[in-house]
């Protein structure tokens, strides 16, 4: 996948939307987005990537993270996308690339930024009518209660900004 057009700093927290393309469905059943979840713990945990909130919507995926390293999504991004792709050959037969290219990524540069980019991700799914609210989603855990979070810890202690 290409570079993102925003820099990518050690302990800079990014936004991440990855789209399906042509707006097409990227996820068919809970077997799927099992699949993906697996894929983006195994490829976090590589590209040591700490992820706070995500939510698989039906053709896209939102990822709040904090790589340990800079060009962490660029690492993780690949990554993910060709487990996933895989899963899909493997249960499918599914050749055909699922993701547009480039991932759109954004940084967030001040804690509050930080906790409404986890409002956002976790009310997606309100807003595209899959769930009464955020909790009722099983694709988007709420925020820091993430199962993919590195940490755990329930404060912000460890966000830094991402450099301007």
């Amino acid at each position: 996948m290409p570079r993102l057009a925003c820099p990518e700093e050690a302990h800079g927290t990014l936004h991440v939307v990855q789209r399906a393309r042509e707006r097409r469905v990227c996820f068919s059943c809970t077997g799927d987005r099992a699949a993906y979840l697996e894929a983006l713990r195994e490829c976090a945990a590589r590209a040591e990537c700490a992820v706070h909130a995500y939510a698989l919507m039906g053709n896209h995926v939102h990822l709040l993270l904090t790589p340990v390293r800079a060009e962490g999504a660029a690492r993780l991004m690949p990554a993910l996308a060709a487990g996933y792709a895989y899963y899909l050959a493997t249960a499918y037969g599914h050749e055909d690339s699922v993701w547009e290219e480039p991932y759109d990524a954004s940084p967030v540069h001040a804690r509050a930024h930080l906790l409404a980019c986890m409002r956002y991700i976790e009310e997606n799914p309100v807003r595209a009518g899959l769930a009464a609210h955020p909790g009722a989603y099983r694709c988007a855990p709420r925020g820091l209660r993430s199962p993919l979070r590195a940490d755990r810890r329930k404060d912000h202690s460890s966000f830094t900004p991402a450099v301007r």
